[in-house]
């Protein structure tokens, strides 16, 4: 991935981790998604007293893509307000590649101040569960 067009996506999942819901935790986490078709979906975790019903931003953000028409997912960056990077739970790791089955999906792990660190979603899901 291009610098210019991953400093974009992780500034959009910087904006995004601003309109978290998270009074439980105080966890903030944003994510923006990039489709092949250059449009992209922001998310952003929403907490609920009963942990369980939280939705990580990851998550979020894969659903405003598909509730937009959004297909073919090609880079997803994610920010939290900490001192290491940030990278998906399990959880948000099988979702994602319900969207990107090669395991190809760029993931640029963020923090705040706009750095980042590049991987991929086969790098942090070697092996994903799947249906067939």
């Amino acid at each position: 991935m291009d610098p210019k067009t991953a400093q974009e996506l992780v500034d959009q999942a910087i904006s995004a981790r601003e309109k978290a819901y998270a009074p439980y935790s105080k966890f903030q986490v944003g994510a923006a998604i990039l489709t092949k078709d250059g449009k992209t979906y922001q998310g952003c975790n929403i907490e609920n007293a009963s942990y369980g019903a939280t939705i990580c931003a990851e998550r979020a953000a894969v659903c405003n893509m598909i509730a937009n028409g959004g297909t073919d997912p090609i880079a997803i960056a994610i920010c939290y307000n900490a001192e290491e990077f940030a990278v998906p739970c399990g959880i948000c790791r099988q979702v994602l590649s319900e969207f990107s089955p090669k395991g190809d999906l760029t993931i640029l792990m963020a923090k705040t101040d706009g750095t980042y660190r590049e991987t991929t979603l086969s790098a942090l899901l070697p092996a994903s569960f799947k249906l067939n």
